[in-house]
């Protein structure tokens, strides 16, 4: 798997009927080893250890509804009051990141409407801030601290 651009933890691989499956500790079972998911297992991990974020207010895979079709959020990220906060969408290593990626997950938030998306492929990371009084969006410099991001909405 690729070297990415997060911090390395420990990482539980286990090999069945020659497939590689890595642990989910939020899905609490163990789920194909694909490239997307070693970048995703890498992020939420990045996210506990080093911004503080919750595992118990962390979800992967999460099923929501798009205009009457079945979606799947990558990671959603839910505040005190279990609301969805934030929503990362992950791409393999190999996968640039480009406006159809941002095009994705801004369908995802038409139906959770979000103050944050992150989207990460393991090695760029890009997060941004929903203005919704403005119509608009601003980038942030860094992934911010849950602390920084779990405030009452209104």
């Amino acid at each position: 798997m690729h070297i990415l651009n997060l911090p390395l933890y420990d990482i539980k691989v286990t090999k069945k009927d020659g497939k590689k499956y890595i642990y989910d500790p939020f899905r609490r079972k163990n789920v194909a080893l694909t490239p997307e998911e070693w970048v995703r297992q890498h992020f939420v991990n990045y996210l506990v250890a080093s911004k503080s974020y919750p595992p118990e207010r962390i979800a992967n895979e999460v099923a929501i509804q798009v205009n009457g079709t079945s979606k799947r959020c990558d990671t959603v990220i839910y505040d005190d009051y279990m609301e969805p906060l934030l929503i990362i969408e992950y791409k393999a290593p190999d996968i640039t990141i480009t406006d159809e990626v941002f095009n994705q997950i801004s369908r995802y938030n038409s139906a959770l409407k979000v103050p944050y998306l992150i989207v990460s492929n393991g090695l760029a990371h890009y997060c941004c801030n929903m203005d919704y009084v403005n119509m608009r969006c601003g980038f942030l410099k860094d992934i911010p601290a849950y602390t920084e991001i779990n405030v009452k909405r209104t």
